[in-house]
């Protein structure tokens, strides 16, 4: 039985297959396309996914959408309903709503005629499979309950929204999901998240990593108003609508004029982030975004039957702080987070659903890696040096060269195997440095990333190793757990230091990406220090880099002093 998992038309386009319950490929359309959070139908990617599998789209049984078209018609229809006049405003500026228009009702239809869609990427495939449309909420947590290590477990989706819904309470056992609550939409606390986001001048459903790396500049001396905005008790929350206005289906401001009232004027573009007002506002709405969040975690634990494991997905999910707090402040006592938690994800989860709970299939085995993308010959690799009369050189020991050269101050770009599915880098498409010199951290955003100078680094480390670093023990091999580091090591490796003296980790180990346990293992061998400071192979503004063309145009275009593509070193000579 194959089956094909699709996320498409909005944003975060994907692609997954399944064969017989295996995970065969899983990948974001953008890094194909080169489009940041694309929402352009994932033709490349189900291209690569057929091709990894060995199949033709003539032989794929099902195609499962991670979004139900009938409900998310039904949802915006009621929203223009229920806050008319106030809606109207969607249709005064006819020249400027007029493709928001076409776009929302243009999607839903592509999405109600899923098969025509594909038969149209497709032209030269006949096809047989059947469409199956999965609710968004039981998609993320089938992405995140299926691929986990237990067989019960308590599940929450948090998300902007679903068709309907922005919160899944429920619970995982054997092979089904069981809800036990739900949060309507409106009340969303994606949408909170979001509005400060926007306020603070940044992009929705793109951006808010950045309000959470801020937060630890700041103080949450907003927190009480931020509170008038949610009220959360006995598993639930309610946004006062009074301050926003995306109820409205306004593609414009989700925050409103009262909103502004209390915090005052937005961020331009071209204002100063970094700057305490902004800070302390990122802290309080982080700090509330906890309290609402680690309450739902608590209704949870009082109704799970005495279970203290929980999976975490939706896009709220990649909150690593909250993550991280739920651990120390909470009865949880092991969390599994889905890697690809936004709605990338949900494309595996959609049909991972359709597999378990709806076709019977048998439990999947747990995620031990997101090494699910493509992967590209050593003749590849060489070719794109040399169209780009590039030196390089195979080595025989790449992992001592590259340890050597990051022990010596040189920042390098690591490519190597299959691409990560998912937001984060994971040693096989990153940006490598020396985490104990604290001037990698403003050379790398700098020179390097081009980005806002708070932004934080990861650290990779061995995972036996971990416990000696991080103030809580654990596997946390997907970076979705922010943990404080121990005080004696904060100035060991300062690089991967967050304002507030936490990091977000990944535990390496062997069985799961053995070149890079080999890399840090020998960079510990050198330096005495198991962690790497890692960050995703991109430039800011740009998706993760996927082949290797991509990776040697990024090497060109940036500070990075050396890059490593599977056997081959190539080190940027100055002048």
């Amino acid at each position: 039985m194959k089956i094909l998992g699709l996320t498409s038309f909005i944003h975060d386009s994907s692609a997954a297959l399944l064969d017989d319950g295996r995970i065969v490929a899983a990948a974001d359309e953008e890094r194909f396309n080169r489009e940041k959070f694309t929402g352009h139908f994932p033709r490349q990617a189900l291209k690569f996914c057929l091709a990894q599998g060995g199949s033709k789209l003539s032989e794929i049984d099902w195609l499962a959408f991670y979004w139900n078209p009938w409900s998310g018609m039904v949802r915006r229809t009621w929203m223009m309903a229920t806050h008319l006049p106030h809606s109207l405003a969607f249709f005064k500026k006819k020249a400027a709503y007029e493709p928001a228009i076409r776009g929302d009702f243009g999607c839903w239809w592509n999405m109600v005629n899923l098969a025509r869609v594909m038969q149209q990427a497709f032209p030269d495939e006949k096809t047989k499979f059947r469409c199956r449309f999965v609710d968004h909420h039981l998609a993320h947590a089938a992405s995140a309950y299926y691929v986990s290590p237990w067989d019960e477990a308590m599940i929450l989706s948090l998300d902007g929204t679903g068709e309907w819904i922005s919160t899944l309470m429920a619970m995982g056992a054997g092979r089904h999901i069981r809800k036990i609550k739900e949060i309507a939409y409106p009340h969303s606390l994606g949408v909170l998240y979001g509005a400060i986001t926007q306020f603070l001048g940044y992009q929705i459903y793109q951006d808010e990593w950045k309000v959470m790396g801020l937060a630890a500049c700041g103080t949450p001396r907003q927190a009480d108003q931020v509170r008038r905005l949610i009220h959360c008790e006995q598993g639930r929350f309610r946004l006062n609508l009074d301050y926003f206005n995306f109820q409205y289906a306004d593609k414009g401001l989700w925050f409103g004029p009262r909103f502004a009232e209390l915090f005052g004027a937005p961020r331009r573009h071209d204002e100063p982030i970094e700057t305490e007002r902004f800070a302390d506002l990122a802290a309080s709405f982080q700090l509330v975004t906890e309290e609402a969040g680690l309450s739902l975690v608590r209704h949870l634990l009082r109704n799970g039957g005495g279970c203290k494991r929980l999976c975490l997905a939706g896009g709220v999910a990649l909150n690593a702080v909250l993550n991280g707090k739920i651990l120390a402040e909470t009865e949880v006592e092991e969390l599994f987070v889905q890697p690809a938690a936004g709605d990338a994800g949900a494309a595996l989860g959609a049909a991972l659903y359709l597999h378990h709970e709806v076709l019977n299939g048998h439990r999947s085995g747990p995620t031990r890696h997101v090494y699910l993308g493509p992967d590209y010959h050593e003749d590849r690799m060489l070719a794109a040096l040399r169209a780009q009369n590039l030196a390089a050189e195979k080595q025989d020991d790449i992992e001592r060269r590259a340890a050597n050269l990051l022990a010596g101050g040189k920042i390098l770009g690591w490519f190597q195997g299959r691409m990560e599915y998912g937001p984060r880098a994971l040693g096989n498409r990153s940006i490598l440095a020396d985490p104990r010199r604290l001037q990698m951290k403003d050379a790398l955003n700098a020179k390097v990333k081009y980005r806002e100078r708070f932004r934080p680094f990861a650290p990779s480390v061995l995972a036996e190793r971990a416990g000696e670093y991080f103030e809580r023990g654990g596997s946390f091999p997907f970076m979705t757990v922010v943990l404080p580091v121990k005080p004696e090591k904060r100035a060991v490796i300062p690089a991967v230091v967050h304002h507030d003296g936490t990091g977000r980790l990944q535990t390496v180990t062997k069985e799961a990406n053995p070149r890079f346990y080999g890399l840090i293992q020998e960079f510990d061998r050198v330096t005495g220090v198991p962690v790497l400071l890692n960050t995703s192979f991109n430039l800011q503004g740009e998706p993760i880099v996927c082949t290797p063309e991509d990776a040697v145009s990024t090497f060109l275009r940036s500070g990075l002093d050396a890059l490593v593509l599977g056997d081959y070193l190539c080190v940027k000579t100055k002048g």
